[in-house]
């Protein structure tokens, strides 16, 4: 199944994908899930197919206005440099033995189709593809054996980056958390229909051109060993959000640097899931 998180007059609400259609999935349950968080949690996922197919209050998909696809998750957990060419690339070496986490705010998500920003303070603004995996049953200390039990489903994600505040310091956040730069969408692709994350191709393209193209195959910690590491030291939930890390090919390592501005169109595309797409705009703040 493609589940969304979407405005249907002017209320936020989700539902199916369905072909060119984007079937409204809130009548079934008569508000007792209030977004697709809180459905995903209360095990509402079983016997939704069906409904998809059947569901009579639809709308075209080119006119819907997408969210992001959880547009709650209680945690956002980004992976730093978990591609080895892209750790090449950004003289990195060889990392850890642990795999690099950062964190993101809920409040810097946009979904597909809505505009990021490009801030006043910066000229340094760069794409970074990803696979995220949405959690579906929260847990702790979770066996790497069992974690993929754990998923809900993936999704796009772009790790929108301002370069010049996340070399600040050693620390990402200050790059990685200007509003409207982590675009999660378009939709979520549930497990059954991806039962293996890592044969997957994966694709920025920037005003059409490809920027990155990739495997996930390549990812050197894989999903199982995200979720065994992240819930080893703090309980996952239903709708938490791992993303995974991007492959090579980013505009920062580029000679010369291309770097993003407003009026650019950015797209993220992953096998299986989608194209996820956003216009770049001038933060008007």
């Amino acid at each position: 199944m493609k589940l969304a998180s979407f405005v249907k007059d002017g209320k936020v609400t989700y539902g199916g994908v369905k072909g060119d259609r984007l079937v409204d999935l809130s009548p079934k349950f008569g508000g007792r899930f209030p977004d697709l968080k809180a459905l995903i949690a209360g095990g509402g996922l079983t016997g939704l197919s069906t409904f998809i197919e059947t569901g009579k209050d639809w709308m075209p998909l080119q006119v819907a206005e997408f969210l992001p696809v959880i547009p709650n998750p209680g945690k956002i957990f980004c992976i730093g440099v978990n591609y080895a060419d892209h750790q090449k690339e950004m003289g990195r070496g060889g990392g850890g033995v642990h795999p690099t986490v950062f964190l993101r705010f809920t409040d810097t998500l946009i979904g597909h189709g809505q505009a990021a920003w490009v801030p006043k303070v910066s000229t340094h603004v760069d794409y970074e593809c990803e696979l995220a995996v949405i959690i579906g049953k929260g847990g702790r200390h979770i066996d790497a054996a069992y974690a993929l039990d754990h998923v809900a489903g993936y999704t796009c994600f772009n790790d929108i980056s301002i370069r010049d505040f996340q070399r600040h310091t050693t620390q990402f956040t200050a790059g990685k958390n200007f509003p409207r730069t982590g675009a999660l969408g378009p939709w979520m692709v549930t497990k059954d229909e991806i039962p293996d994350p890592h044969v997957l191709g994966i694709r920025t393209r920037l005003n059409g051109v490809t920027m990155q193209d990739a495997k996930t195959d390549q990812l050197i910690y894989g999903v199982p060993e995200l979720i065994a590491y992240l819930s080893s030291f703090t309980p996952l939930s239903p709708g938490d959000i791992i993303a995974t890390g991007t492959p090579a090919g980013v505009g920062a390592a580029r000679t010369p640097p291309v770097f993003m501005k407003a009026g650019d169109v950015v797209e993220v595309e992953i096998d299986g899931i989608g194209v996820l797409r956003n216009a770049l705009e001038m933060d008007p703040a």
